[in-house]
């Protein structure tokens, strides 16, 4: 394989870059899913667990990738590209300690926790960035990583951690979170013993990440009521792999099409990660039909109101609960979404109401059950009320899975839109415009 080095991270190329979209045309024809972000980057973590190169195959060259590639490669990791192929060769990895500058553009560096504290005893990484939807706080990490031993300590802008060597622990979550699940997997995978996480998340791209681990030689399974087991072992080899198509991705070109009145197949994307989002989409009135090698989603003339709530898989995913807002100010009624997952993710719709949508917040828990941030003052609840047209406008992107939301209603509008903060969209849609481009919009970079 030629060895090349890894991509630029887009974050740092096109902080002055804008798109300008022109409304009203629908997007019809296919789109080819990449891979699932929220896999590839965990998963080129796990690979320096390793003590021989892992190949990832399907692995999407987008922000977060770059961000993590260079991350690693600071740790002094081998990372060759080849397309959408890369191989991690963690033999050469040199250092416990990650560098601030190479890790603020995203969460990974908590994962490295484990992994750091297997080959040195030790690890040091600092504060997380990533994108503006709430605090999402490590402590849920880094009580778990005690649990196996690991001692703490918290500084001005890092986070230390030492143990000669992790060992197992019954560790129950208080909160299903993705990343807290990750972290306590990487780790128990090498830990003396076994350890067993319950109240745990699930979601596809962790059982994408335990089939990696799986042929790494883990011995690692999912049992019932959100448990796993992991046995750990003292070595890990080589393996190869493909990253999932991404779900995200697939859900947001299905509402691109019934929003502007066109038609897409989603080449790769699988039913079983998209049950609750399609059960959604159809109580909705969007049309699609599954198929062999995808699922073809159409549009309405009209749509229907609903109530919903975002929730853990196998729930209503928090990451389509952006688009998903969009297509309701179309819908011909009053809709409610319930967002129990991130307690500060529907700042986005500021920008929207002054394209036109007409959406309101509330603090009250507005769907079917009461959720943790209950009685405190969150704005964690949104009422849609629709059909509202939308004018065109300037808008800037304040998160990634906003920013899909922002170039629907730029693609749905009345005239000719501007948008900014493309970096962040740029982190998580790989080759946006392009794909977009081929289904017929009319967008462009500034």
């Amino acid at each position: 394989m030629a060895s090349q080095t890894a991509p630029v991270a887009v974050s740092d190329q096109i902080k002055t870059r804008a798109y300008q979209v022109k409304g009203g045309r629908p997007l019809k024809g296919e789109v080819v899913l990449s891979g699932a972000k929220n896999a590839a980057t965990k998963q080129l973590v796990a690979a320096i667990l390793a003590d021989e190169p892992v190949i990832l195959h399907n692995i999407p060259m987008i922000g977060d990738v770059s961000a993590t590639i260079e991350m690693l490669q600071g740790l002094g990791v081998g990372v060759t590209v080849e397309g959408h192929t890369v191989t991690i060769d963690p033999r050469t990895l040199k250092t416990s300690q990650v560098s601030e500058a190479l890790s603020r553009k995203n969460r990974i560096p908590i994962l490295l926790m484990g992994p750091l504290i297997h080959r040195f005893g030790e690890a040091s990484i600092p504060a997380l960035g990533g994108c503006k939807i709430g605090p999402r706080p490590v402590d849920i990490h880094l009580a778990g990583l005690e649990k196996m031993g690991a001692e703490i300590t918290e500084g001005e802008g890092y986070y230390k951690a030492k143990c000669k060597k992790l060992k197992a622990a019954m560790i129950e979550l208080r909160f299903p979170s993705v990343m807290a699940t990750e972290t306590l997997i990487l780790a128990a995978v090498k830990a003396k013993g076994t350890t067993v996480i319950t109240n745990a998340a699930v979601e596809p791209e962790i059982l994408d990440t335990a089939k990696l681990l799986q042929s790494m030689g883990a011995i690692i399974n999912l049992e019932t009521n959100r448990t796993w087991v992991i046995q750990g072992v003292e070595k890990l080899t080589g393996a190869e792999h493909s990253v999932i198509p991404d779900r995200i991705e697939a859900a947001s070109f299905g509402i691109a099409a019934a929003l502007t009145k066109g038609s897409i197949f989603v080449r790769h994307a699988r039913q079983d990660d998209l049950l609750s989002f399609l059960n959604a989409i159809r109580r909705v009135g969007v049309p699609f039909k599954v198929e062999s090698e995808g699922i073809l989603f159409g549009c309405n003339d009209e749509y229907n109101p609903i109530v919903l709530e975002t929730d853990t898989h196998p729930g209503f995913m928090t990451d389509w609960q952006q688009p998903f807002v969009m297509l309701l100010t179309q819908a011909k009624g009053v809709s409610i979404v319930h967002e129990t997952i991130f307690e500060d993710r529907f700042g986005y719709t500021e920008s929207l109401v002054k394209m036109g949508a007409n959406i309101q917040l509330h603090s009250d828990c507005l769907g079917s059950k009461e959720c943790r941030f209950k009685h405190q003052n969150f704005l964690h609840s949104c009422i849609i009320s629709g059909p509202t047209p939308l004018k065109a406008a300037e808008i800037c992107i304040p998160d990634l899975r906003a920013g899909f939301s922002y170039l629907l209603a730029a693609l749905m509008a009345d005239g000719e839109s501007r948008v900014t903060g493309v970096e962040l969209i740029e982190r998580g849609y790989e080759d946006i415009i392009n794909k977009l481009q081929k289904l017929g919009a009319d967008i462009k970079t500034e």
